[in-house]
């Protein structure tokens, strides 16, 4: 139970600081509106080595904080199915959780924002354009691209990590994703990232938010656990599992 714990938190932290960087750039009114694409980067970068840092303090074994990365390593062997689906669970939650943090957090901005794509975004992904197979391709890579690099962080090659080094070096990854490949479709990376602050906007009473767009919500989801087997496969060939 305990591990479930931190898988929720760890996850929960992730969205407030991930989702509040987002919500604290496209906001009306905010002090930080209009910050840029660096900003947004930079938040996630620190967003995901606090909720990793969060995650294992409250007893994670794993501090995934990511179905992908719980997906892998069930192929691994680390968990059972069934440990795996309730991880899944304790991080959607999470994420759902977080995300209505970041809604009371920033309660008189979102009447202040007109544009509901705004809103949206201060909760969700969405493509700079709209493409479907372009759109799960650039999930897909920029998933790859995490999971890949995560085994070389803590390959036997590299050699054994400094205690808490391999969180910041994750984060250094996250940072290289965002700037080099997340202009296409805002690099979801995670289901539970997307998918739980998107079911939060569909049920939060958020003045002029508009539709969740459900229609582009498959790819966030599918895309990077696609990746997450391509990651895992190549990761397998080239020797770093």
């Amino acid at each position: 139970m305990t591990s479930y714990f931190g898988e929720f938190f760890g996850t929960m932290v992730l969205i407030v600081l991930g989702n509040g960087v987002m919500a604290n750039v496209a906001l009306r009114g905010t002090k930080a509106e209009g910050g840029g694409w660096l900003v947004v980067t930079a938040g996630w970068t620190f967003a995901v080595i606090i909720g990793v840092f969060c995650a294992i303090a409250t007893g994670a074994q794993n501090a995934d904080i990511n179905p992908v990365m719980t997906l892998v390593k069930t192929l691994m062997g680390m968990y059972s199915p069934a440990q795996a689906a309730i991880t899944m669970v304790c991080q959607l939650l999470g994420a759902f959780v977080g995300a209505c943090v970041v809604w009371i957090h920033f309660w008189p901005h979102w009447a202040e924002t007109d544009d509901c794509d705004l809103i949206l975004a201060a909760f969700s992904t969405g493509p700079a354009i709209r493409h479907n197979v372009a759109n799960i391709a650039s999930e897909i890579i920029g998933t790859a691209m995490l999971v890949v690099p995560v085994f070389a962080i803590y390959s036997k090659n590299v050699g054994i990590l400094a205690p808490g080094f391999g969180p910041w070096s994750v984060g250094i990854l996250i940072w290289a994703i965002g700037l080099s490949l997340g202009g296409t479709t805002g690099y979801a990376l995670n289901p539970a990232r997307d998918l739980g602050p998107r079911i939060a906007h569909a049920l939060l009473p958020i003045q002029g938010k508009g539709d969740s767009d459900w229609n582009y919500a498959w790819i966030p989801v599918l895309g990077p656990m696609l990746g997450g087997l391509l990651g895992f496969a190549i990761a397998r060939a080239t020797e770093l599992i």
